[in-house]
């Protein structure tokens, strides 16, 4: 007769069976989070094809899927570099980047994750590339010409990164969307030579302004004076004319008119006679000869 099983013994294997059932179930999918991909590793070993984002069967404890970041990023790195006069820089600069998605379990396989990435490819980039430029320049020069300084921070650094992943065998693992120089730090001593060389071509301006307001001012009063001048020479210059065309007149109009002549001398005659001493008679008065004198 055969033996009845026993319920209390199925009663205690019910809870770990739905356990295991529950494990099981849930290690056979996988979520892929947005703006990631999964690198899947079955026992150890990476599979080629990444995953998309969203909902994916594998295989329960045999699989495991990383979540690999490929949205845009930045890698921050601050760098001392001596520049062209021996000026001691320290330089802080920002790169951002992504990874690329297809290739993320080859990339995952030969370097790491995206922050290993950073630190063993971007950073040394921004080191050696920092260091490599600011050389080329003086300190002063880091400053004026911070365009020219970053492009060719940054082509020094896409260089750098693409021997290395070349050396990798992952020539195009990642994408520089862009390098920004966010900080230049100088020495105290320099910074305190700019100081006085800044006020110093203040101060020269300024005095070369005030010249050139003092020789304005001096040139207008030259102008003004120079101006009145003329004018009182114009003004002598026309009354002198006037007088010279007035005495032509005159003597054009004496000489064409005798009887004129009389006229003046009679305007000028103020009706004395001459005296005389030692006689009573009155002398006889020759006009000729008065016309002649006058």
């Amino acid at each position: 007769m055969a033996k009845k099983p026993n319920l209390e013994n199925l009663n205690f294997l019910y809870p770990i069976i739905i356990i295991v059932v529950i494990i099981l179930a849930t290690s056979a999918f996988v979520i892929v989070d947005s703006g990631h991909v999964g690198v899947v590793r079955t026992l150890g070993a990476v599979q080629p094809e990444p995953l998309p984002e969203g909902f994916h069967l594998k295989k329960p404890f045999l699989d495991k899927v990383e979540q690999i970041d490929i949205r845009l990023t930045k890698a921050k790195s601050k760098s001392q570099a001596a520049s062209k006069d021996l000026q001691t820089v320290a330089t802080q600069v920002t790169v951002q980047y992504s990874l690329s998605g297809p290739i993320a379990p080859l990339t995952y396989q030969r370097i790491g994750k995206r922050d290993i990435v950073a630190a063993t490819v971007i950073e040394p980039a921004i080191q050696e590339s920092v260091k490599a430029v600011t050389a080329q320049y003086t300190a002063e020069q880091l400053v004026t010409k911070r365009a020219e300084v970053k492009q060719q921070i940054q082509k020094a650094i896409e260089n750098f990164i693409s021997v290395t992943l070349k050396d990798k065998s992952v020539p195009t693992a990642l994408k520089i969307a862009n390098v920004a120089i966010t900080d230049f730090e100088f020495s105290a001593e320099f910074n305190k030579a700019i100081e006085l060389k800044v006020r110093a071509e203040q101060e020269a301006l300024q005095a070369l302004n005030e010249k050139t307001r003092r020789v304005t001012q001096a040139e207008a009063g030259y102008q003004e004076r120079k101006l009145s001048a003329d004018g009182e020479a114009y003004e002598i210059e026309a009354a002198s004319k006037a007088k010279a065309d007035a005495i032509a007149r005159e003597a054009k109009a004496l000489k064409d008119n005798p009887q004129l002549i009389q006229l003046r001398l009679a305007e000028k005659w103020d009706g004395t006679l001459p005296k005389f001493t030692g006689g009573d008679a009155i002398p006889l008065i020759n006009v000729e000869s008065l016309k002649t004198d006058n």
